[in-house]
């Protein structure tokens, strides 16, 4: 009985995991408007299509730490073991991820305008009247 259980509670952790991930990765980002929709329903995250995930501002980001203390009160989600990483370890490897190979997509993607140096005043001595 207590296997079962078990098994069930891990196939739910791994779902709730996969489904955070996608809901990251499979956002709409609305350049417009500066902000990231999710494009499907997420129902073990609480999240509709068209919700707001990301925003420059008056928007909450959602926290997956909340969302596992729900699912925990519920007993259907335990925290994993702590040799093999906890949920911040998971967040953190998953978001820095998804999020930081976005901004450098977007960074290669803008054109570079370098400006042309100014020639030196007074050679390159500075200011100073000598």
């Amino acid at each position: 009985m207590e296997s079962t259980q078990t098994i069930n509670r891990e196939e739910f952790r791994c779902r709730l995991k996969e489904e955070w991930k996608l809901m990251w990765t499979e956002r709409y980002d609305d350049r417009v408007r500066a902000e990231g929709v999710v494009v499907r329903d997420y129902p073990l995250l609480f999240m509709d299509r068209g919700s707001v995930i990301f925003a420059s501002r008056d928007a909450k980001t959602p926290a997956f730490r909340e969302i596992v203390e729900f699912w925990a009160s519920k007993g259907l989600v335990y925290s994993p073991d702590p040799t093999v990483g906890g949920w911040g370890k998971f967040i953190r490897a998953e978001l820095k991820n998804t999020v930081h190979s976005r901004a450098k997509a977007f960074a290669n993607s803008q054109p570079s305008c370098k400006k042309a140096k100014q020639h030196l005043k007074k050679g390159g001595r500075g200011w100073l009247h000598a």
